[in-house]
């Protein structure tokens, strides 16, 4: 039902309509609706380029009550769709906040609408997956929003569009290794991760070929998270598959879905995908149960891998989905999840520390 004081709706390709108010930008906007499960960091999945075009609705019910703070951001320039929220503070209390939200979205061209039933919005799409969705003005009539939603395009150049123009160097004050991290739409909380093992890294765009980033001596390398589907992005995948076995390698969400094609296995869409900071991932080498953030809607197919060198070291306990892999001939490991996640559990931070390991004994036989 709609009532006259709601001045902004969302429109799902189901034909189900969402009323409620707007915050940030205005404008018109046809994205994917996912869901996030995590009951903190607004500002890090605002800004984390995973979420490229996609409209996230945030379980957690109170949205902007701390504001946005100067150090948090995952990148720069955010490129979110939209966020869809139940409730939202736009008075933050917090010592470390320069900004509201609302008027971050607005800088950035970002819409968002709040006030909405954000549960029956999260079963919806979990029970009939992610689809597209329109968010626009509250008197705009459903069968034209409908009809724009028919016409909807999902892009393939995400990975482009987020990664690094050129080459830049994130320095430590006492490096140990040089870290080659090839950008698919990193966080920047990766690189600090790296910073504080001692790592300089030296991050290059989604297209650096294999023969310049070779010409860059590096110790390792590092495939980044990234939005959209790994199979838009043939040219990385070539570039992977030459550096197998030259140098170790270490992959996080997209990157190990990249590893994986480029060892020969296949990806597939998950229904509603994986986002939140509380799934159960078992790590079949020690038989730990890890607690990790995610935040992808594409997994490697088990079936594939059976045909290629890659083993599974990790799985996700609440659908049987891969969350890891590795050639240990070739020094190569990866895993869905995100190690780095900020704020987020910790469990799994070890996976840097097995990455400096391999590059240390990478040194001792060079």
């Amino acid at each position: 039902m709609m009532y006259l004081d709601y001045n902004r709706k969302l429109i799902l390709k189901n034909g189900e309509e969402y009323y409620g108010y707007s915050f940030g930008d205005l404008t018109d906007k046809i994205v994917e609706i996912v869901f996030n499960t995590s009951m903190a960091g607004y500002q890090e999945i605002l800004s984390d380029p995973s979420y490229t075009d996609q409209g996230v609705v945030m379980t957690y019910p109170l949205i902007g009550n701390y504001g946005m703070a100067d150090d948090d951001y995952e990148t720069k320039t955010p490129t979110i769709g939209a966020m869809i929220v139940r409730e939202y503070n736009d008075f933050p209390s917090n010592f470390r906040s320069t900004a509201t939200l609302d008027a971050v979205m607005k800088q950035y061209q970002i819409p968002g609408i709040y006030g909405v039933d954000t549960r029956r919005l999260t079963r919806t799409t979990r029970n009939s997956g992610s689809q597209p969705a329109l968010l626009t003005r509250a008197d705009l009539p459903l069968e034209d929003g409908i009809k724009a939603l028919s016409h909807a395009q999902i892009p393939k150049d995400a990975v482009s569009r987020v990664s690094c123009r050129a080459p830049w160097v994130s320095p430590c004050a006492e490096p140990r290794f040089h870290v080659v991290a090839i950008d698919c739409g990193m966080k920047q909380n990766i690189v600090r991760s790296l910073n504080a093992r001692g790592c300089k890294v030296t991050i290059v765009p989604w297209n650096t070929s294999a023969t310049e980033i070779q010409r860059l001596y590096p110790d390792g390398i590092f495939l980044s998270n990234g939005p959209g589907d790994p199979t838009d992005v043939p040219e990385l995948i070539r570039t992977v598959k030459k550096l197998l076995g030259k140098y170790p390698m270490f992959g996080i969400c997209l990157g190990h879905q990249i590893i994986s094609l480029a060892y020969g296995a296949k990806t597939y869409k998950l229904k509603f995908g994986h986002r939140g900071g509380n799934h159960p991932v078992c790590n079949l080498e020690t038989k730990k149960i890890e607690i990790t953030s995610q935040n992808h809607s594409y997994a490697v197919d088990s079936d594939s891998l059976g045909t290629t060198k890659l083993t599974v070291t990790h799985t996700n306990l609440l659908d049987g989905t891969v969350e890891g892999v590795k050639c240990e001939e070739d020094q190569v490991f990866s895993v869905q999840y995100h190690p780095e996640s900020a704020p987020g559990p910790q469990d799994s931070a070890y996976l840097f520390d097995q990455f400096i390991s391999m590059m240390e004994k990478g040194k001792q036989y060079a």
